[in-house]
């Protein structure tokens, strides 16, 4: 499974296509150039993850449902609810137009890692949620825990 690490700006036509990063693209070169998209549970973007990637969570999934469980099979299908995609000669990306009404009429689009896969954000939404007040450090202690002081910290 790749870990993907940056944030990169792109340009996106009024068809959904976009250059996809080279310094992203380096970190994937053991992939086949095949990715998932689907749409983020949790935010107004899309999440693009390279494929093997996407096969790992999907078995993890299985692993942990009973597909025979209602509310298990609508978490199921909604989180496999998504397309394969694949760089083209140029390693242009077309989002499928199904997920494309995410973006509007996104000009630029923002690619940001988030360790198993990638966040495509419209530029102007990514900039608002990035500029939201967050406390990252009470959450990071809430959910992280903070046995060991921090560097810096008066212990």
């Amino acid at each position: 499974m790749a870990l993907i690490i940056g944030t990169e700006y792109c340009k996106i036509d009024s068809n959904g296509r976009f250059k996809f990063p080279i310094a992203l693209k380096r970190q994937l070169e053991t992939e086949d150039g095949r990715f998932v998209v689907r749409q983020s549970v949790n935010a107004n973007c899309l999440e693009l993850w390279p494929y093997s990637s996407f096969q790992a969570e999907v078995e993890e999934l299985q692993r942990k449902l009973n597909l025979y469980n209602i509310e298990d099979n609508k978490i199921m299908r909604q989180l496999t609810r998504a397309n394969v995609v694949e760089l083209d000669s140029s390693d242009r990306m077309l989002v499928p137009p199904e997920r494309k009404s995410v973006l509007g009429e996104a000009k630029e689009i923002v690619l940001q890692s988030t360790g198993r896969c990638m966040e495509i954000w419209e530029r102007s939404a990514y900039d608002r949620m990035n500029n939201e007040a967050v406390d990252l450090a009470s959450i990071v202690d809430k959910r992280l825990g903070n046995e060991v002081p921090l560097a810096g910290d008066a212990g």
